[in-house]
């Protein structure tokens, strides 16, 4: 199947010349933005068409490097979606695929990430994606034989039990966001496995690849990358809470933050707020790492923050979130602060016309807006004046709950780790 010249197909017309042109610029913008290692995915990446995989919509649509939501719940929340093609590199770069490799894939979406495996593996591996929706997975299947890779098997389970029938697995990668390792991957990896999971840290979101560390049953993270997934439904859904303020704005809520009610939430956000600057400043292209970074120290200083996400129809501006740090096309997302008085939320000011420069600072809602602007902002200060740090210095341990926190020969993690009991596993997060 695999013998065909890059973007034909088993039936249809051939895609177009300007088809193939969009896919090379796609892949070509990827490649250099993020600095892909791999050539092995950087050349699935060149062949496997994505439009194949996305029939719904407008074809150049689907060379864009965006996510495109593909279902939502009841309540108009995404659920399903085909990730940005920026993020897929970047976590199969984290991946260390090779041919010959058994892959099984958490959340098969439409089928386009698992037939990028696929064209890496080459027909001497194996590739199983399962997913818990049976529409999805009738929809990957269609997509995957179109585009000719027809040898994938997509199986409509649980992904916390992994799929047994077809283990063992030398890579495991989920493609949801996930609050845990389930113990069902840890043993249906095999002896030189690596994970590579969307792990939430209390809010934030980091691309994680475990490998085991040693012969025992330690896992560390041997890279980390910023991301942002929707999360894992189904039996080994996580602690965190969603809570609607408004349509397309949604609150989430960390394990540990208390309840909050999204219609009092919504009416304090409407109302006037209390701004409070502080003296950090960022440069424009700095403002992811101050999410991921800022959003990594709220999560382990903090357990009144949360995470506030916005969807805007395209090509509109403002909304509720303004000067949100966290952006992009039709979508803002940013930090806070919340209790029974009141919300606060992160934001950036242009601190001249001529610096470049962005100042952080802090927008309070409600009865005591003050007193949360005024918190939020000592917590910016506060993580500027111990260094901004960020992913660089960070490291994740995982000790699954079966076994001893840390044994006789292992090192413990730092007095000052922020430690995460998951069902299945224990976290340990710390910066050197």
């Amino acid at each position: 199947m695999r013998g065909r010249a890059p973007g034909e197909v088993s039936s249809g017309p051939r895609l177009t010349d300007e088809l193939a042109r969009m896919r090379e610029r796609l892949a070509t913008r990827v490649l250099a933005a993020h600095r892909i290692g791999s050539e092995r995915v950087a050349a699935a990446l060149h062949a496997v068409p994505r439009h194949l995989f996305l029939p719904e919509q407008p074809p150049e649509a689907a060379y864009r490097d965006d996510a495109i939501v593909t279902k939502r719940d009841e309540a108009g929340q995404p659920i399903s979606s085909s990730s940005q093609p920026a993020i897929m590199a970047i976590m199969l770069d984290q991946l260390d695929l090779a041919p010959g490799l058994r892959v099984l894939e958490i959340g098969a979406g439409t089928g386009y990430n698992a037939a990028l495996i696929s064209h890496v593996v080459g027909p001497t591996g194996r590739v199983t994606s399962v997913d818990i929706d049976p529409d999805l997975v009738e929809a990957a299947r269609e997509h995957l034989a179109r585009a000719g890779f027809g040898e994938v098997v997509v199986a409509c389970a649980d992904g916390a039990w992994g799929y047994p029938e077809r283990a063992p697995y030398d890579r495991i990668i989920a493609t949801v966001g996930v609050s845990d390792l389930a113990p069902a991957w840890l043993r249906q990896a095999g002896p030189q496995a690596r994970i590579v999971v969307p792990l939430d840290v209390r809010g934030t979101q980091l691309s994680v690849a475990f490998e085991r560390a040693g012969p025992g049953e330690l896992w560390t993270n041997r890279s980390l990358a910023p991301c942002g997934f929707m999360r894992m439904r189904g039996s080994l859904a996580g602690p965190e809470r969603v809570v609607r303020l408004a349509p397309g704005l949604f609150l989430l809520l960390p394990d540990g933050t208390s309840d909050a009610d999204g219609d009092t939430l919504a009416g304090w956000l409407a109302g006037p707020s209390v701004p409070y600057l502080t003296g950090v400043r960022i440069t424009g292209s700095g403002s992811a790492e101050v999410f991921w970074g800022l959003g990594l120290w709220l999560a382990a200083h903090e357990l009144r923050s949360g995470r506030l996400n916005e969807e805007r129809p395209s090509g509109t501006s403002g909304g509720r979130l303004t000067g949100a740090p966290l952006r992009g096309p039709g979508w803002q997302s940013t930090l806070g602060l919340l209790d029974r008085g009141g919300l606060a939320i992160l934001t950036t000011a242009v601190a001249s016309a001529r610096s470049g420069l962005l100042t952080l600072g802090a927008a309070g809602f409600g009865p005591d807006a003050a007193r949360l602007a005024a918190d939020l902002a000592a917590h910016v200060e506060a993580w500027s004046q111990a260094g901004r740090r960020g992913l660089a210095s960070l490291h994740i341990d995982a000790y699954p709950r079966s076994r001893a926190f840390f044994s006789a020969d292992e090192t413990p993690p730092p007095g000052d780790a922020l430690i995460m009991e998951r069902p299945g596993t224990r976290f340990a997060v710390y910066h050197d």
